[in-house]
């Protein structure tokens, strides 16, 4: 016998300083548990949710005694073979761990992975890991097709300062990526502005325009060649798809990109064996904090990466 869904009953929730900052979007997708995160962000677009009687974008940052308007919502009955993440991804994920600390986790994400559940996809890695961790947050995202460092923080204390980091750009972050063509040695660094817009079907892209947001890429030549390059990228801004544009608009896309990359040369890379996006967040450079000794985490270079290192 089918169980009819429940409908739930408005709620009204005042935000506290322990959620201080925290995004809308966010807040919500923890406290509606399994409601699908596509009917969240379509209340908030419609106005169902409202923060102090008043409509708010998802990016909206809480502030303490903010009350916050949940609309009735229909919940189906859990399935919870269906929403939790299998044991073999825990486990993957278990072992993925590179750094633990009482208060930050870094994982070495694999390729193909989302970070959140969304479209299509039942569970993200976020999901898994809160089975693994309780209350464990993202400091940041990466693509699905990126593998490597993935920072985690185990408590909103340590979110709020890690966060504080990236914005004051103590905290490094570097890549590795595969790209097209032999890349310019002297070609150490790239200024370019990120816009984003959409698709017709809503898909969100990014492009370069002079009207966007400022965003910085410093480079180094690790191996160069005539079909492929590698380089390391230390990104000093952090926007949306930001290394995949800037090699775009050099003309040398990165390997397997299936939104910003040459059609022709990820045809060429698919017979060499590459079947992912070429971009590895390769290392973390964390300074002293409260939550962080002063170190440099890695992620080891994938085997598809190795393979193809000193054959360009």
């Amino acid at each position: 016998m089918r169980v009819s869904p429940q409908k739930s009953a408005v709620s009204l929730i005042e935000i506290t300083a322990a959620q201080l900052g925290q995004r809308l979007d966010n807040f919500l997708i923890k406290q509606l548990g399994n409601v699908p995160r596509t009917r969240i962000y379509r209340i908030i677009r419609k106005g169902e949710v409202r923060v102090n009687k008043k409509r708010c974008k998802p990016e909206y940052k809480l502030q303490a005694g903010d009350q916050v308007r949940i609309p009735p919502l229909r919940l189906e009955p859990e399935n919870n073979d269906k929403l939790r993440p299998s044991t073999r991804l825990l486990t993957r994920l278990e072992q993925a761990i590179v750094y633990e600390n009482a208060h930050i986790l870094v994982i070495d994400k694999p390729a193909g992975l989302a970070v959140h559940a969304g479209s299509g996809i039942s569970h993200g890695i976020i999901d898994a890991m809160r089975l693994l961790r309780t209350d464990i947050e993202l400091v940041h995202r990466l693509d699905r097709d990126t593998s490597g460092c993935l920072l985690l923080a185990k408590h909103r204390q340590a979110l709020l300062a890690l966060q504080s980091m990236l914005l004051d750009k103590s905290l490094g972050k570097n890549y590795c990526a595969l790209v097209k063509g032999n890349w310019p040695a002297e070609l150490t660094e790239i200024r370019l502005a990120l816009k984003k817009f959409h698709l017709p079907n809503g898909e969100r892209r990014m492009r370069v325009d002079s009207a966007g947001k400022a965003a910085l890429s410093r480079i180094r030549l690790l191996q160069s060649g005539k079909q492929f390059s590698v380089i390391r990228v230390e990104l000093v801004t952090g926007r949306t798809h930001q290394i995949r544009v800037h090699c775009q608009a050099q003309g040398h896309e990165i390997a397997g990109d299936d939104k910003y990359g040459d059609a022709a040369f990820n045809r060429m890379m698919r017979k060499r064996g590459i079947k992912r996006l070429m971009l590895h967040a390769a290392s973390l450079e964390l300074p002293h904090s409260d939550y962080t000794p002063e170190i440099v985490i890695n992620a080891a270079l994938p085997s598809q990466f190795e393979k193809l290192l000193n054959t360009g």
